[in-house]
């Protein structure tokens, strides 16, 4: 299969990315990214591109792929809901509405969270401005899968670029094992979450279109 990541920087975007890599299944990734990650494997080709917010000029390349593992975003700590809408709405769904024409079996796999609002009618703004995503993105005519996973465990030397995500990690890394015990349908990991999302390509639209830890861990395992 030939695959398209945005926000392969980031570590789910990284934990897929490895994923991508390994899995034999996979002929060609394509990383669309702001800045060059770089030291990638023979079958990673990257389009460094500024505005995600218009993919025009990317379009002929933008041609013959099975699957988009749309794996950017941002906290919404510090951002106008103006400014949160504009990167976790406007961007998402500039690239599906780029990719859906030109490439008439896609899977889209969109990485959203635990908490997404579906009804529009909750009182935080992420997970309003999440779940009209979600929800333009399943009208869509692709095959749509939403992930919402809960606490996720960077595996593998996935590392985020933000310094007090880093930190936060590293001083909660060690409750991993307890919260797999306790609450084992609300922590996952990158390496499931980038099994899962090859898994439910070859689904080609069957089985459920909205998946959460639990879903993610029986599909990654």
């Amino acid at each position: 299969m030939k695959v398209i990541i945005f926000g392969a920087s980031g570590i789910v975007g990284q934990g897929v990315l490895r994923e991508c890599v390994l899995d034999e299944r996979v002929e060609s990734v394509l990383l669309v990214s702001r800045t060059p990650t770089g030291g990638h494997h023979a079958k990673v080709r990257e389009i460094v591109h500024q505005d995600f917010a218009d993919l025009t000029s990317l379009e002929d390349q933008l041609t013959g792929l099975d699957a988009c593992f749309f794996c950017l975003g941002v906290s919404s700590a510090g951002r106008s809901e103006e400014e949160y809408r504009r990167i976790t709405h406007d961007y998402t769904l500039a690239a599906a509405r780029t990719l859906a024409p030109r490439n008439p079996d896609l899977t889209f796999v969109y990485v959203s969270g635990e908490g997404t609002d579906s009804t529009g009618q909750g009182r935080s703004a992420w997970a309003r401005v999440k779940g009209r995503t979600e929800n333009e993105l399943l009208a869509m005519d692709f095959h749509a899968y939403m992930f919402r996973p809960g606490y996720i465990r960077p595996r593998h030397g996935a590392r985020s670029r933000t310094r007090l995500y880093r930190l936060m990690y590293a001083l909660t890394s060690w409750l991993y094992p307890l919260l797999r015990k306790l609450s084992p349908d609300h922590v996952t990991t990158t390496e499931h979450l980038g099994r899962a999302m090859l898994a439910v390509v070859a689904l080609r639209g069957a089985g459920p279109h909205i998946l959460h830890s639990r879903e993610i861990n029986q599909l990654g395992a």
